[in-house]
């Protein structure tokens, strides 16, 4: 749900705020008001014990008196409009209030849908979209991706000798060097456990391909230095290439998941989808 600053300011503040702040100044305007009517009475009540009855005065001092009357009247009632006012303020303030703490929530809860709370990438429903949405793309405009496997070598290693708050920090300090090598086009996810998707728009050549995949292999083990010293990680990425190695989200993730086995079990650090590869 989209909101913006007008939607507020129009629920709750500025408007009933000034409303309120005219309100005051009347009603400060009409007891002062009050107070000088009070004074003149009082001086014509005096004039009047001073010298002989003149119909004139006795007159204007009637009428005096019943503005003054109306006067304190409607001091009376901009009080119960100010108060009136005031609560009104504060119940608005409060559903503001509410308003904001729901969007924020829903907004985190719509973060935590499609990102993985220990890396902060995308996760497999956001990169599944991604994907979805770049094939149609890819071959509407005649594009080629590509479709990147991460996995990091010997993780369970990691947790079992390091523990798993720094299998963690492994993890997260994985996530940042892949999402550092990708460009802004591109989506970096992290599927579960020590797995990783790229996907790459709109590649020019093969070529381009290996130069970041050896840049994330870099990358990833110059981030995994930590103040209790280096730990020593490796990754093994399989590429598919859009449209040459499939065209459906599933057999590229197939392929590339194999090419991925196939680096690791060769210490190759990255293969490509090879001519002949099964998908399975």
């Amino acid at each position: 749900m989209d909101t913006s600053s007008d939607n507020h300011e129009s629920i709750s503040g500025p408007p009933l705020a000034k409303a309120l702040s005219q309100s005051e100044k009347v009603k400060e305007k009409v007891e002062n008001c009050a107070l000088d009517l009070s004074s003149v009475n009082l001086i014509l009540k005096e004039e009047l014990l001073e010298h002989s009855p003149v119909g004139e005065i006795r007159k204007a001092l009637v009428q005096s008196e019943h503005i003054e009357d109306k006067v304190q009247e409607c001091a009376e009632e901009l009080h119960m409009v100010n108060a009136t006012l005031a609560e009104e303020i504060v119940e608005r303030e409060n559903l503001e209030q509410q308003l904001s703490d729901s969007e924020a929530l829903e907004k985190h809860n719509r973060y935590l849908a499609y990102h993985d709370t220990a890396t902060g990438l995308a996760n497999r429903t956001l990169f599944n979209d991604r994907l979805d949405h770049a094939l149609a793309q890819a071959e509407r405009h005649s594009w080629s991706l590509a479709l990147m496997f991460v996995d990091i070598d010997k993780f369970k290693l990691i947790n079992d000798t390091y523990g798993h708050e720094t299998g963690d920090r492994v993890l997260r300090s994985a996530g940042q060097a892949l999402q550092l090598c990708a460009r802004e086009e591109d989506t970096v996810s992290r599927i579960g456990g020590d797995e990783f998707l790229c996907l790459l728009m709109e590649i020019s050549e093969e070529a381009a391909v290996s130069r970041i995949a050896d840049l994330m292999i870099e990358r990833t083990a110059q981030a995994c230095v930590f103040e209790t010293g280096q730990i020593t990680v490796k990754l093994s990425i399989g590429i598919a290439i859009y449209p040459r190695d499939g065209t459906s989200a599933e057999i590229l993730l197939k392929k590339a998941d194999r090419a991925m086995y196939e680096a690791k079990a060769k210490g190759e650090g990255y293969r490509f989808v090879r001519e002949g590869d099964p998908t399975k």
